[in-house]
Order: C-alpha cells, then structure tokens, then sequence
C-alpha cells in the first residue's frame, strides 16, 4: 500500500511516519522531498522559502511516488497536494505573486501524482492535539498552509480526487490515537485491494 502523510509543519507527520514505520517494518519510508534537495541549505541560511522551491519540491515527490507501482509497501512524508498548499498559502499571505498558470501546472502535477497514492493520511491542526511549534518555524504559513490543505482536501476545486483515489483519511487525536487510526485505514483499505 503506497501511503503519504499530508500536512503543514509541526502537524505530527514524522512521528506518525515513525511509529507506523517502527510497527510495520514492511514498509519503506520516502522521505520529505526537501531532504534531496538544496532547499535545506536555504532554511539552514534563515532565507524564507521561496514558491520555486515548493515547486521544485513537488515536482521530485511525483517523481518518486512515480517509482512506487500498486502493491508497493511505502509511506511518504509528504504528499504532493502539501506543496500546492504551500504555493496558495504564499501567495494569500502576499509572499508570492498570483500565478495562475503556476497553480494550473501544479494542479495537473498533483493529481497525476496522487495517481500513485492509495491512502492519504491528512493531520490537520487542532487546538486538541496541542502541537506547538517555536515562532522561529514560522507560525503564519504553518496555519496559511493547514487552511489551504484543509480547503483543497474538502472543496477539491482542482478536481485531484475526482475517480475517488486516494483514498482520504483525517487523522487527530494522541500520538496512540492517531497510529491506531492510521492502522484502521491501512487494514481496511488493504483488505478491499486486489
């Protein structure tokens, strides 16, 4: 089962990746698309990133979601709807100008590499699950970018989801909670696949 886990920074992904990696050593984990590329220099610099670098970030997660086939056991830190949600959020918080040829292409890359997803895991923020993160992480796109994830998981106004796959599960709760959620999910939509 090919797996990404969606959501802003400080959302929970990594541990959630870790604790289903740790109890499903099956799987592979791909990780967050920033690690192969030079990006990380820039936020080791203090520069803000830049809508090419979430681009460029969702251009190399289809391209390796591309090499997972069905039946493949892997879960991705990302997904690709992650970066067009990051490209949205930087352009309302005036960061970025408005593309709307940008969007348009980074629309049709998204969904041809949700293509290649069969369960997408969301981890929207929530006062709940009382995940913090210093100022420092930048709180502002952090909520900019969750509400856009949010607005394009519900709306889907880019038609990603339209042929019903992924499959799309929200995940809250405690760190227990949401392993458990995702193992549901996983099982259930295991057991439905050929």
């Amino acid at each position: 089962m090919r797996i990404a886990i969606s959501g802003t920074h400080g959302s929970g992904k990594t541990t959630l990746l870790e604790d289903f990696i740790a109890a499903h050593g099956d799987y592979v984990h791909e990780p967050e698309p920033y690690e192969w590329l030079e990006t990380v220099y820039r936020e080791a610099t203090g520069a803000e990133p830049a809508i090419d670098d979430f681009r460029r970030q969702l251009e190399l997660s289809v391209d390796r979601l591309r090499t997972y086939g069905p039946g493949a056991r892997v879960v991705a830190e990302r997904s690709p709807v992650d970066f067009l949600a990051y490209m949205l959020a930087l352009m309302d918080l005036g960061r970025a100008s408005r593309d709307c040829e940008m969007i348009a292409c980074a629309a049709e890359l998204v969904a041809a590499g949700t293509q290649h997803v069969d369960l997408l895991v969301v981890l929207p923020l929530n006062v709940r699950d009382g995940l913090a993160v210093p100022e420092c992480e930048d709180v502002e796109l952090r909520d900019a970018m969750n509400d856009r994830l949010v607005e394009i998981i519900a709306a889907d106004e880019y038609a990603l989801f339209t042929n019903g796959s992924p499959r799309i599960v929200e995940i809250q709760g405690t760190r227990d909670q949401r392993l458990h959620a995702l193992e549901i999910a996983a099982s259930d939509l295991d057991l439905k696949q050929p």
